[in-house]
């Protein structure tokens, strides 16, 4: 019996993208993704939205008022609510030329402008525009100090924009972001930002891999050659790390990992995505999400109204089943169970 009504559980749309193209699989079509995320259903719960990467062949980021309109009206006919935002910043690498961030910039405003059309539209009353730095750790790592700086000053000009349609940035922590790739440094870029209208993305399979620190041995904080059967210090571990970026979390990707990095076609390795039925799955995911649902007395945060199930990089046969999208359901459903309210 499903007695919480939040958060509300949505599905993304850019695992059909992320790591497909020339170089990998092809991308699997927007209506196909909108068509099995209508059509899952656990004893009588459905997806209750989806979280919309603004990328092509999905979306054009320039389209026009009226063409974004129609996407949400496409939506809304599968009885689906819009989410939270990828802004296609990647054109636009912070530790790059001028001239990038400026791209940047300029690709935070027109999500952001998507998201206002689409507020207006009826089909978004919550989420995010999701953000990242856009560059390498190596990069990162030739100057600290002064890269830092820069993504937060870039970050600031981004926030100042997002203030103007009121909203929200969520900066996604992942190994594969210069100064985002470790948990110290993603609390430290946070802190240099000093916007309010700025927070941080969590999702459980990329953090698992700041506990290991990949791209920062520094901040490692499992040990070397952890045994996973060792639940206690993995729990350890995982307030650690929650306990540091929670209170910056707007946003939140339910997931699984097995502790391995992956990358396929263009993207750089980053912590791998496991389906929801994985067993060499390293987390106990619907008890796991209450680290990031709830404070360090166990209660809950309710710091955002949904929650959605992020899993990039699976091959197509396992995306174009519907049997995957039931079980990821499946897994939403006792995170809320777990972890929701009325």
């Amino acid at each position: 019996m499903q007695n919480n009504d939040f958060p509300k559980l949505h599905n993304a749309t850019w695992p059909g993208i992320v790591g497909k193209g020339p170089d990998s699989e092809p991308p699997i079509p927007f209506d196909k993704l909108l068509e099995m995320t209508a059509a899952a259903e656990v004893n009588g719960v459905k997806f209750d939205g989806i979280d919309l990467g603004l990328l092509d062949p999905h979306i054009n980021i320039d389209s026009t008022d009226d063409e974004i309109k129609k996407i949400a009206d496409k939506i809304a006919v599968y009885g689906l609510n819009v989410g939270s935002l990828v802004a296609p910043i990647w054109g636009g690498p912070i530790l790059g030329t001028e001239n990038d961030r400026k791209t940047f910039v300029e690709m935070v405003r027109k999500s952001c402008h998507f998201g206002k059309i689409l507020r207006e539209h009826g089909v978004r009353s919550y989420g995010v525009i999701r953000i990242d730095s856009a560059s390498s750790p190596e990069e990162w790592a030739k100057n600290p100090i002064k890269n830092t700086e820069l993504i937060a000053k870039t970050f600031r000009e981004a926030c100042d924009v997002a203030a103007d349609f009121d909203e929200k940035l969520a900066a996604e922590g992942e190994i594969c972001w210069g100064g985002m790739h470790s948990w110290k440094a993603m609390v430290e870029t946070l802190e240099a930002v000093n916007r309010p209208n700025i927070g941080f993305q969590a999702d459980m399979s990329h953090t698992l891999l700041y506990l290991l620190g990949y791209n920062a041995p520094q901040d490692r904080i499992l040990p070397q050659n952890f045994d996973w059967n060792d639940r206690e210090t993995l729990k350890a571990g995982l307030k650690t790390v929650t306990d540091a970026l929670r209170p910056w979390t707007i946003d939140f990707h339910v997931a699984q990992n097995d502790g391995t990095v992956h990358g396929t076609g263009s993207h750089d390795k980053t912590g791998r995505h496991c389906l929801a039925t994985d067993p060499n799955g390293k987390l106990d995911v619907a008890n796991d999400a209450g680290y990031w649902l709830r404070d360090e007395k166990g209660i809950l945060t309710k710091a955002f109204k949904h929650i959605c199930w992020d899993g990039c990089m699976f091959d197509n046969a396992v995306l174009t089943e519907q049997k995957t999208w039931n079980d990821i359901l499946a897994t939403l459903i006792k995170v809320r169970e777990l972890h929701g309210w009325s």
